[in-house]
């Protein structure tokens, strides 16, 4: 009976060796086309920065058209969770050390999703698997899903910084660094996106029900002031969905550069839901009023300081100019709309100026992220919808609002009972559309 045991464990481990050794590229993905461009490393590019900021010496990365590297060291770099840790770069060639040391951190729990991470890895290595068909691009994506769907925060339907929170802003649901906004583009994404075709239709429904969830707490925490809906805060409290801070110097506020990306989002909805356009236009209407003018953020040179995140050779100050175009504070006050400022104790500050040097030249408090929404963004959807011709559909945010929302919120008309839903995708799990009669 051993004798017999030993041999089956011997061919099955023979079965194993010689299926590893097998091309990877043997599933039904289509190669790539001739001339095809690159897959795009630009969502990396938050990541990227701050691990050069620690790695100044220098260091050999890849060509970014270089697919199989860039995914391949993605593979290295994912958890066991399906997590990816924040503040990589993918792009860096790895010697022998820095592999097993990427090994290691493996069994790390966890995962982020500041600095744009977790979704975007996500996403580039769909691309990759739609180029290649590498089985380990395809099951590294459904284990990454798996994750995303596992941290999403229960009461509303936002995601955390990171998991687990090594602080408390951390666990709070976070806009900041497009968060919540970035991966649910990711999740809508795998209803259409041909490169996503492999995810299965248990999977399909789940995503389905927390993209639900999540376009509902946008919906949400957009903090209204005497009833009317403005932008949104950096992170929330996932209990009370207050405002809430984020690192010291971050106060509790709305947040400008954040906010154009969720209305972005917003507006990508193919048949958005009347609440869904009232968010927008409420949100374009505050960028518009709250633009600060005759104001220019200048970059000066200065003599050279290192900090303890940062090496600095210029300096930042606001000046006077009639012609300048519009700014934002990248932080605005949760009644008054006033700009916010702070040091790194917490403290709030009145002027720029008070703002010290590692702070101007480290942290971004003012800029014109509003801007190519007005100008392009905002135009083109109006005219998207008034060329749709279609009746809005209205669908009230589950739930109710909370703490400064309910404080702030104005009446809100109830919702009409849906008698029908359309709007299945072909795997018969996509983003459910209820038309109202």
């Amino acid at each position: 009976m051993a004798a017999h045991r030993a041999a089956q464990l011997m061919r099955t481990r023979l079965a194993l060796l010689l299926v590893a050794a097998l091309p990877v590229a043997t599933s039904i993905a289509a190669p790539p086309a001739q001339g095809e461009p690159p897959i795009a490393v630009a969502a990396f590019n938050d990541g990227v920065n701050h691990w050069r900021s620690g790695n100044e010496g220098g260091y050999a990365r890849h060509d970014p058209a270089d697919h199989v590297a860039i995914a391949d060291n993605l593979l290295l770099m994912q958890r066991r969770s399906g997590g990816w840790p924040v503040n990589q770069d993918p792009l860096r060639v790895l010697d022998a050390a820095a592999h097993e040391a990427l090994l290691a951190a493996q069994t790390e729990p966890g995962g982020s999703f500041d600095n744009r991470t977790t979704y975007t890895q996500v996403d580039y290595l769909a691309h990759a698997w739609q180029r290649s068909g590498d089985a380990r691009y395809r099951e590294a994506v459904l284990r990454g899903l798996d994750f995303i769907l596992a941290e999403q925060i229960p009461g509303c339907g936002g995601w955390p910084h990171s998991v687990p929170a090594r602080s408390a802003y951390q666990a709070r649901i976070t806009f900041a660094d497009d968060v919540t906004t970035g991966v649910l583009t990711t999740l809508r994404a795998v209803a259409s996106a041909p490169r996503f075709d492999f995810v299965d239709a248990a999977r399909r429904e789940h995503i389905a029900a927390a993209v639900q969830r999540g376009d509902d707490c946008l919906l949400r925490l957009q903090v209204r002031q005497a009833g009317k809906p403005t932008i949104w805060a950096g992170q929330y409290d996932p209990q009370t969905l207050q405002p809430a801070p984020g690192r010291r110097f971050e106060l509790a506020a709305l947040v400008t550069d954040e906010s154009v990306g969720v209305v972005r989002y917003l507006m990508s909805i193919e048949q958005p839901s009347a609440e869904v356009v009232a968010a927008i236009n409420g949100a374009l209407a505050w960028f518009q009023t709250n633009a600060l003018q005759g104001m220019r953020l200048e970059t000066v040179e200065a003599p050279e300081e290192r900090f303890a995140h940062h090496r600095s050779t210029t300096d930042r100050r606001l000046v006077a100019d009639p012609a300048a175009p519009p700014l934002w504070g990248r932080f605005h006050d949760l009644a008054d709309n006033s700009v916010v400022l702070a040091d790194r104790e917490g403290n709030r500050l009145q002027d720029y100026s008070q703002v010290g040097r590692e702070r101007r030249t480290g942290y971004h408090w003012y800029g014109t992220w509003p801007q190519a929404l007005l100008q392009r963004d905002a135009p083109a959807w109006r005219a998207r919808m008034a060329a749709a011709k279609a009746p809005l559909t209205l669908r009230r945010a589950s739930g109710p609002l909370y703490g400064y929302h309910a404080s702030m919120a104005g009446a809100v008309p109830a919702a009409a009972a849906p008698v029908s839903a359309t709007g299945l995708d072909r795997h018969g799990a996509g983003f459910r559309r209820l038309i109202w009669f």
